[in-house]
């Protein structure tokens, strides 16, 4: 994975989360609580198909990491669960409208960490894109949507 942290603006809300000596994270990733530990999404069991693994996903997804871990590491990382960031990722190439459902891009056995993919499906999705592109474009801006964070439109955020 490369170290790809593209925070553009807005309000970062980052949270200190544990990590297990055996999770790799890099600052940009795009990850998960495992129970009680953050894990990149490359790290999330694949489940059945590509769609269904995404709806897994978005049910634990956490935010964007700010900080790496490398092997054998247990310090926590900083995470930011806030739906007002905004960052930029690569992604599949496509035209977007401001509000366009992303998911993490992935194959037929595992899903991306610091990748997105335009879907159809809100159960899918951890994010919307941010900007409009008219002509296809292979980065964009987005704002994601926790399901730990109360104030985040992720369906999974509901407490109660």
């Amino acid at each position: 994975m490369s170290n790809q942290l593209r925070f553009r603006s807005g309000q970062v809300e980052l949270h200190r989360l544990r990590v297990d000596s055996d999770t790799v994270l890099e600052p940009g990733d795009l990850v998960f609580l495992d129970t009680d530990d953050v894990k990149p999404a490359s790290d999330f069991t694949f489940d059945t198909d590509l769609p269904t693994t995404r709806g897994n996903f978005a049910a634990v997804f956490l935010g964007v990491c700010h900080q790496g871990s490398a092997e054998g590491e247990t310090d926590d990382v900083s995470i930011d669960v806030s739906p007002l960031s905004v960052y930029q990722y690569d992604c599949d190439s496509a035209t977007f409208e401001v509000g366009s459902l992303l998911a993490p891009d992935g194959d037929s056995d595992s899903i991306d960490s610091q990748r997105l993919a335009k879907v159809t499906n809100a159960a899918q999705a951890i994010g919307r894109a941010a900007e409009y592109k008219a002509s296809a474009a292979t980065q964009i801006r987005a704002q994601f949507a926790s399901a730990f964070h109360a104030g985040s439109a992720n369906v999974n955020a509901a407490i109660g």
